[in-house]
């Protein structure tokens, strides 16, 4: 048996280049020109990306910064606090921004500027506070903080461009992974439901969809054909009815009732990691501590009960 290839292998499947990551071949895509104005246009997609993520409330324009810092300092209370924590997070990452635009412009204009300017310096010190109060940002979702999305516009100010892109094959590979954890945990889930049924195929559907989706750039010409493929990939298996029985018990409408949630959470749960394009731990190991709880109330008992029934007396 051959030995895996080793992660940054390319090679061409069907005229379409991919990268190996940990166990996972991925688009690749060649990384943009060195310049201070590609670093800029990153950032500011990176900015973009980061604040329709997480909670509300917390995109604090720079100019802001002094009373957003108040805030957060006077603030006793510990839920509050974490509010005020997050709003000093996106403040402090806008500011960071601002000057590192600037900073764009003003090479724009012939001024040198360079890699140890106390501006620049500045602007790194913003991006490293708001790096650390970025463990307070919860996901828009309301489940977890994404840290991840908070230090990527770190790393793309503080390290050359191809490297970025090169880290970020390895957070596909990770969250590629996770999609899949989650389809298998359905599948096994509701491989003994008779209410929700032949779902197996729809899962990986769903779950190639989702990989699909989550290795393309939004400019790419395929995402035409991927993004409607996911969406209704995901429509389908969340709407999906469950069979009850002509006359059902109070335990069948249960299972039908709960069931049918965990099959939609664990489809929104894998579109938030999708669009995220990167892993949610977090929610991950507590959707499948759910399924587990699922299986063990309603499956289990179903096995105990069947393995009690008296045996058919011969005629």
């Amino acid at each position: 048996m051959s030995s895996p290839p080793e992660n940054g292998a390319k090679c061409k499947f069907d005229d379409e280049t991919r990268i190996f990551y940990d166990g996972y071949w991925i688009k690749y895509y060649d990384a943009p020109e060195e310049t201070l104005e590609m670093r800029r246009r990153l950032i500011q997609a990176l900015t973009h990306r980061l604040f329709n993520h997480v909670e509300h409330g917390i995109n604090i324009p720079g100019s802001r910064l002094k009373e957003a810092r108040a805030a957060y300092e006077a603030e006793t209370d510990i839920e509050r606090k974490r509010v005020n924590g997050a709003m000093l997070a996106g403040a402090l990452f806008n500011r960071a921004a601002d000057i590192f635009h600037s900073l764009v412009d003003l090479q724009g204009a012939g001024v040198e500027i360079a890699s140890n300017h106390p501006l620049m310096r500045e602007c790194g010190q913003y991006l490293l506070e708001a790096l650390e109060l970025g463990k307070m940002v919860r996901h828009r979702g309301g489940d977890e903080g994404i840290d991840e999305l908070w230090g990527e516009p770190f790393k793309a100010f503080s390290i050359p461009i191809e490297s970025f892109y090169e880290g970020r094959y390895l957070k596909i590979a990770m969250t590629m992974r996770d999609i899949d954890r989650l389809a298998a945990v359905l599948k096994d889930t509701f491989a003994d439901s008779r209410q929700i049924v032949d779902i197996a195929t729809r899962i990986d559907e769903l779950a190639e969809a989702a990989r699909r989706k989550c290795e393309i750039l939004r400019t790419d010409p395929v995402v035409f054909d991927v993004w409607p493929a996911y969406v209704v990939t995901s429509e389908r298996l969340r709407n999906i009815e469950p069979l009850l029985p002509t006359v059902p018990s109070a335990l069948d409408i249960q299972e039908a009732v709960e069931g049918s949630r965990l099959l939609r959470d664990g489809t929104d749960l894998i579109s938030n990691i999708v669009r995220a394009r990167v892993p949610m731990p977090k929610s991950t190991s507590g959707f499948i501590a759910r399924c587990h709880q699922f299986r063990h109330t309603f499956f289990a008992s179903q096995t105990v009960a069947a393995s009690q029934q008296p045996e058919a007396t011969p005629a």
